[in-house]
């Protein structure tokens, strides 16, 4: 049986890196070039036409509307690559759902495991019948955070708690700890998984990571105690009972 090929479209509002992205898709037998676009307000009238395709190229960062913004009001977007120079839309963009982040620059080794993720969810919408934004969370619970000037893929079934430090947080999972340049409010918005809840003032749980609940504190492995905070007692033992 033949690879599918899948149709795809270009957002990106520089020149260079739409002739990048074109000379990558033509280097790739399971993808075929629908149209290239500079703007995202044209995406944004190309889709409401009714046009269609399989997989999104986009950037985020443009004039008048950005890519993220796009997708937002988009009511059915396809696969989404995002494509972007700049590290610190990683969370909101898997808030919203996108197979792959590439960072510009970017070389066709990158760009052919973000088609391999976007033939791979092609491949399985039919075993899961939910349309793809009905998920609580995007694929193995995965997101990249910016961790020393880098995005960091982390396993979010691993992580224990989240503490918050000034401003910033402290991820913490099994076997290590991540300092994460951004605040407790701003972070517990976007994460998108509804066993993640706010327990204390500086603290988020992962609920399904607690082994008990002794003296005002959940316990998570490794015997470390998170505190629970009276004015959160309330809302966190009702959801506690639903697990």
């Amino acid at each position: 049986m033949s690879a599918p090929v899948l149709t795809c479209a270009i957002i990106d509002d520089e020149e260079i890196n739409r002739l990048t992205l074109e000379h990558y898709i033509s280097l790739t037998d399971s993808l075929q070039l629908v149209v290239s676009m500079d703007d995202a307000l044209q995406g944004l009238n190309y889709f409401r036409a009714g046009n269609k395709v399989d997989v999104l190229f986009l950037d985020v960062q443009m004039p008048q509307l950005n890519g993220l913004d796009l997708l937002r009001v988009l009511p059915d977007p396809p696969i989404v690559v995002l494509t972007t120079a700049h590290e610190d839309f990683a969370v909101d963009a898997f808030d919203l759902r996108v197979t792959d982040y590439l960072v510009k620059p970017f070389d066709y080794a990158r760009f052919s495991r973000a088609v391999q993720r976007a033939l791979q969810q092609h491949a399985t919408p039919s075993a899961a019948p939910a349309a793809p934004a009905a998920p609580t969370s995007p694929p193995d619970h995965d997101l990249f955070v910016k961790v020393n000037n880098k995005m960091v893929r982390i396993n979010f079934d691993e992580v224990l708690y989240i503490e918050a430090l000034s401003d910033y947080v402290i991820i913490v999972t099994d076997r290590q700890k991540y300092i994460v340049y951004t605040t407790m409010k701003a972070l517990d918005a976007r994460l998108p998984f509804d066993h993640f809840v706010r327990v204390h003032r500086s603290y988020i749980l992962n609920m399904r990571r607690i082994e008990a609940i002794e003296d005002g504190a959940a316990v998570v492995p490794g015997g470390q105690h998170v505190p629970i905070g009276k004015s959160y007692q309330e809302a966190f033992f009702r959801k506690l009972n639903r697990i």
